[in-house]
């Protein structure tokens, strides 16, 4: 069609340049604009959650939330599908039309991080996790409950309009976002390869956030060859398929995404301020929220980052000695006072699973009880913590999360991109294993103690 610069609006990203959607002006009256999904409070909410959880206290210019990350996001969704669709269609025959798919992917990319808590991922691991929920399942519920009526009346995006008789199903939207489960047979073979898009190795999501974390956080200000990788993927009857001259291009992905985990999400100081918040966050959180949030939708609306930052800044000044005593607490981490130190770091590559379950590292507990055990007596029993971090370069190649990429050879036609022998050169994982002491007095010692503990592993049946 014609493009209607008379319903379009422009935001200007630093990332993407500008990212056209669909404004409110003159629709007809039976229409939902795009812009009434963006303006919607749960989407401003994330105005109010950082995209990096605490790194922010660390990296002076990464300030940016959630909110510019859903957005490049969005506009990511319609780049690939303005490449992507016609051989979507044509590996699924019943495929809907183009305008419907950009819209759902667009739609599902806006509202992927919908359900994220303050300090986003990290709010899963220490809140979360005792509901055995993550902020997609919130997020899938936020969609179909509160968003559900405004999904179906869209019957546009910036590059066409839905066929008469569509209609936009905001189930799908919410399945899209989900991790894959085992047992989902059901859905037809076009959304299914959809989900790529957002569960496979590389998608609009974390194309947009290693582009946008590099760049504000100053790492790199041209991360990858988004362009390129986009060319040399479509979809085939197996699913998401890049050319073996993109191959190189998606390694080079792969390896940014790692150093950038590295870097920024790992600094050593990162991890010290997440293991200071970590010891208070439980404690914290019975003062401020209590329950599943699926359960209490309508209080988790009004908690965020920035409504819980602001409640325990008062709790210094609390008649309550409990509150008052976190406030103290809070606010030495927020004036980024710790308390932890680095002592050491140890980073291992593990080239399989199973090298790194038989990593001694596997038990990190074992590994600072023997530290411990080689320091001299009079500090054998000093403050320590232990922290283990750990990022998988590429998804296993199991399903259900599997089997969503493939690679294509005009020698060796189509297989799965774990079984490339370039790519099985990556390494599956690696872990950066650290010890804080509240010091650094003593940290010769400890480095001392931790290189015996590994020159004893080396010997043991287990190595690295």
């Amino acid at each position: 069609m014609t493009r209607d610069f008379s319903t379009e609006s422009l935001a200007y990203d630093p990332i993407h340049g500008y990212i056209p959607f669909v404004s409110r002006v003159g629709l007809p009256a039976d229409e939902v604009s795009e812009q009434e999904i963006i303006d919607h409070p749960w989407v401003q909410r994330m105005r109010h959650i950082h995209q990096l959880q605490t790194a922010w206290w660390v990296f002076p210019s990464a300030e940016h939330r959630r909110f510019q990350h859903v957005l490049g996001a969005m506009h990511l969704a319609s780049k690939v599908i303005s490449e992507w669709y016609d051989s979507l269609a044509e590996s699924c025959p019943n495929t809907p039309s183009r305008a419907y798919i950009d819209s759902l992917v667009r739609l599902a990319a806006l509202l992927h991080d919908v359900g994220h808590g303050p300090f986003g991922h990290f709010f899963d691991d220490h809140y979360l996790h005792q509901f055995d929920v993550t902020h997609e399942d919130i997020g899938a519920t936020i969609i179909e409950r509160d968003l559900g009526d405004l999904i179906r009346g869209i019957r546009r995006n910036p590059n066409g309009k839905l066929q008469p008789l569509e209609e936009l199903d905001p189930r799908q939207v919410a399945w899209l976002i989900r991790r894959p489960k085992s047992n989902e047979a059901g859905h037809p073979a076009w959304l299914r390869k959809l989900r790529s898009l957002f569960s496979g190795i590389y998608t609009v999501d974390n194309m947009d956030f290693v582009l946008r974390d590099a760049y504000m956080t100053g790492f790199n200000t041209k991360a990858f060859d988004l362009a390129r990788l986009v060319h040399y993927s479509f979809f085939t009857e197996q699913g998401l398929t890049i050319h073996v001259r993109g191959l190189p291009t998606l390694i080079h992905f792969i390896e940014t995404r790692a150093n950038l985990f590295r870097m920024v999400y790992f600094h050593r100081t990162v991890r010290a301020l997440d293991i200071a918040i970590e010891e208070i966050f439980a404690e914290t959180m019975q003062q401020l929220f209590s329950g599943n949030p699926i359960d209490h939708l309508d209080d988790y609306l009004n908690f965020h980052e920035s409504s819980f930052l602001v409640d325990i800044s008062r709790w210094p000044n609390s008649d309550d000695p409990q509150k008052r005593s976190l406030g103290e607490r809070w606010r030495s981490i927020l004036y980024r006072h710790t308390g932890w130190k680095m002592a050491c770091e140890r980073t291992l590559n593990f080239h399989s699973a199973h090298g790194e379950r038989l990593s001694i590292f596997s038990e990190p507990d074992l590994v600072l009880r023997r530290v411990r055990e080689r320091l001299p007596k009079p500090i054998r029993e000093m403050p320590l913590n232990i922290d283990v971090a750990k990022h998988y370069h590429r998804p296993s190649g199991r399903l259900p999360a599997g089997g969503q990429n493939f690679l294509y050879d005009p020698g060796a036609g189509i297989h799965e991109l774990h079984d490339d022998e370039l790519f099985r050169a990556i390494p599956v994982s690696f872990l950066i294993f650290r010890i804080y002491c509240q010091t650094h007095e003593h940290d010769a010692e400890l480095n001392a103690a931790l290189n015996s503990v590994l020159g004893d592993a080396m010997d043991a049946k287990t190595n690295m």
